[in-house]
C-alpha cells in the first residue's frame, strides 16, 4: 500500500530521531541501530502505517487516538525528548516539518469517519 508524503516524512523523522538516540545511548555506529532500537522503530513504522488519520494525522502527542501501547509510548517519548532538540542541525527540514505539525489542529476521529462515509 503506497503512503502519502506526510506518512513518509513521519517515518523519516522517527528514523532520524532513533539514529541519534541509539548512537548516543547505545554507542552504535553512525546510522546503525541496535536490536532494541530496530524493534522500536519497526513498531513506530507499523503504527504510522495503521494511523486512522493518515495524511491528516496530527502530531502523536496531540492525537485523541493512542495507537501505541503504554510501554512503547513511553519509550518513544524518551527517544523524542532526547533526539528532538538534537535534530535541528543535522535534519532542519524534518525538524521544521515536525514543529509545523504540532501547530496543526488535531482532527476528530468521529468527524473523519463521517467525512469518509460521505465520500462513498
Amino acid at each position: 500500500m503506497p503512503f502519502g508524503r506526510r506518512i513518509t516524512r513521519e517515518k523519516k523523522t522517527i528514523t532520524a530521531m532513533m539514529a541519534i538516540y541509539c548512537r548516543d545511548h547505545h554507542h552504535t555506529g553512525h546510522k546503525r541501530l541496535c536490536a532494541e532500537c530496530v524493534s522500536l522503530l519497526d513498531y513506530a513504522h507499523r503504527r504510522l502505517d495503521t494511523c486512522p488519520f493518515q495524511e491528516e494525522k496530527p502530531a502523536c502527542n496531540l492525537c485523541e487516538v493512542h495507537c501505541y501501547s503504554a510501554i512503547m509510548r513511553e519509550r518513544v517519548r524518551d527517544v523524542m525528548r532526547y533526539a528532538g532538540p538534537r535534530m535541528l542541525w543535522p535534519h532542519p527540514i524534518l525538524s521544521l516539518g515536525h514543529i509545523l505539525d504540532k501547530l496543526r489542529p488535531a482532527p476528530k476521529l468521529k468527524a473523519r469517519a463521517q467525512s469518509d462515509k460521505k465520500r462513498r
